[in-house]
């Protein structure tokens, strides 16, 4: 069981050229991946994507990428003259229509979008990207053992709780027979208080109890309540990816059963019980949503 909180940092370096890729992942219902790259380096986003979805399931994703050249094939600064021209003679325009004060300066033109733009030489691509997966890599291998570490304090709470659960329903498993004979006695006697101390009908008493034995019976949510809790276990000593969205799914079929079993109890005992498995499958919903 691997938790999606987990952080993962990866280094290449080869060249005079270093790459640094750092993974962040957060609770997400779904795979998102966002990569954090200088507009000169989307190229790569690619293959941080492909890295990513080949390891990750579920998270909300952010990776962070940092590139260091100093080899003689740098980054190269690349200046739009044309561009240039066109933003000097503008300013010209605007001291002479205006007759505004001041030189639009080397400087301020540098400063100017557009004008001037850093490349990445095409003979350095291939070398980025490989540095990329390596990077990429380690920085996922990193992350996947603290998702190991969170996934194992999970498992750890999640057993805790559906042990409890099964605890409280195997309280209501014992109290369920004894409802019925109870409403029935009850019956009897509320029946006898008032028609003044005389016997009551024992057939309509029998056929009242039956109705309501009828009414109140939760054998069958018992019996899939419980056979929710074996699967639920069994997933969560599985070793695969993706147990977070089967045991969501088998908690929303526990809340479903609970329900109809609080529905039908007429028992404050039996209605306590009921309670009790609500709150522990609430937590239970809760832990799984951090679950890949």
């Amino acid at each position: 069981m691997k938790s999606m909180t987990g952080y993962g940092r990866g280094v290449a370096s080869r060249n005079n050229r270093t790459v640094s890729v750092e993974i962040k992942s957060v609770n997400n219902r779904f795979l998102d991946i966002a990569c954090k790259l200088p507009k000169s380096l989307m190229y790569i986003d690619d293959t941080i994507q492909k890295a990513v979805r080949s390891s990750l399931s579920r998270g909300s994703v952010d990776v962070y990428f940092s590139y260091d050249n100093k080899s003689d094939t740098s980054k190269q600064v690349e200046i739009d003259v044309k561009l240039a021209e066109q933003y000097v003679n503008a300013a010209k325009d605007l001291r002479a229509a205006f007759r505004l004060e001041g030189d639009y300066n080397v400087t301020a033109l540098l400063r100017t979008p557009d004008v001037v733009s850093v490349t990445v030489p095409d003979d350095d691509r291939e070398e980025v990207i490989a540095l990329t997966k390596l990077a990429t890599s380690e920085a996922l291998a990193k992350l996947d053992d603290m998702r190991l570490v969170e996934g194992k304090s999970i498992y750890d709470d999640l057993t805790t709780l559906v042990n409890n659960l099964q605890a409280y329903l195997d309280l209501a498993v014992a109290r369920a027979p004894k409802v019925v004979t109870e409403y029935k006695n009850n019956l009897r006697v509320r029946i006898k208080e008032l028609l003044d101390g005389t016997d009551p009908d024992e057939a309509r008493i029998m056929t009242e109890a039956a109705f309501f034995a009828d009414k109140a019976d939760i054998n069958e949510e018992i019996s899939r309540l419980g056979s929710h809790i074996c699967q639920f276990r069994s997933i969560c000593a599985e070793t695969g990816v993706s147990l977070g969205r089967r045991l969501d799914f088998l908690s929303q079929e526990m809340v479903r059963e609970v329900n109809t079993m609080g529905s039908k109890s007429n028992d404050i005992t039996l209605t306590g019980y009921v309670v009790a498995m609500k709150n522990e499958v609430e937590k239970i919903k809760e832990q799984i949503r951090n679950v890949e």
